[in-house]
């Protein structure tokens, strides 16, 4: 918040780090990093996201559900072995 407060920010939003609902909000509300690549490498099962902003600031998210590529069997939801 200082960070923001200095440099006159209302808000920072950063791409691209893998979260698995498409968005995460941290830094009480002052950061939100969107991830928009569904099921990304067709193994991770996310949902993808994007912010939508309007006149007012007010921001909005649109989440999009994993797609399996074709001939492949559905991903569950899971966290990449990465993560753990």
């Amino acid at each position: 918040t200082k960070f923001n407060h200095i440099n006159r920010l209302q808000l920072i939003a950063r791409p691209p780090q893998l979260v698995m609902e498409g968005y995460n909000w941290s830094h009480d509300m002052n950061v939100v990093t969107i991830f928009s690549a569904p099921n990304y490498c067709y193994r991770c099962g996310n949902q993808a996201a994007i912010m939508v902003v309007d006149e007012h600031m007010d921001k909005k998210f649109l989440q999009f559900d994993p797609a399996p590529r074709r001939g492949e069997p559905h991903i569950t939801r899971r966290t990449p072995e990465y993560f753990l």
